[in-house]
């Protein structure tokens, strides 16, 4: 049998899946430590809501869009958060068929722990790049996903095109 190493997983394996962080939500820390915004994997900052990649991706350029206010419900945001959003998720698509060319996309928001949300309590949604063949038989069988490029080169492949568009200062 062939073995296929993750090592990054076990941090997402061995958390309890709740919001953490210093301040005791991930989201709410990651885009105000402007000193880590590469480390954080944050790619740009909005007026109301910012673009970061996930840490446990499903699929390789897997971002998040996420408002900066703290809230599980949908109907909570306001009009400008909603738009900034939109915006977000829009350019996102964009620069992932610039950078990475996939062949369509998968967008989605878990709203609460039974629908999926590995957060559930800060709202986010989810940007994924899908290929053909892209879905294969070790995540059946296996429980395995293949993540083909390492997160920090995705970051470097991706923050450019980012920066091009809404300028260079996170």
């Amino acid at each position: 049998m062939e073995t296929q190493w993750a090592p990054w997983r076990m941090e997402y394996i061995l958390s309890d899946g709740e919001c953490g962080g210093p301040n005791g939500c991930v989201f709410c820390d990651h885009p105000g430590r402007t000193d880590r915004l590469a480390e954080n994997l944050v790619l740009c900052r909005g007026p109301k809501a910012y673009v970061m990649m996930n840490r446990f991706p499903y699929n390789n350029g897997h971002l998040l869009v996420i408002p900066y206010r703290h809230t599980a419900e949908l109907g909570s945001l306001d009009a400008d958060e909603h738009l900034d959003v939109a915006r977000l998720i829009a350019a996102s698509i964009d620069v992932l068929r610039e950078a990475v060319c996939p062949g369509g996309f998968n967008l989605g928001v878990n709203l609460g722990h039974i629908a999926g949300a590995g957060i559930v309590d800060h709202i986010h949604w989810h940007v994924v790049p899908r290929w053909a063949g892209d879905t294969n038989f070790m995540p059946v069988l296996a429980d395995v996903k293949s993540i083909p490029e390492h997160l920090a080169s995705t970051y470097a492949r991706l923050r450019p095109h980012f920066a091009s568009r809404f300028g260079d200062a996170l």
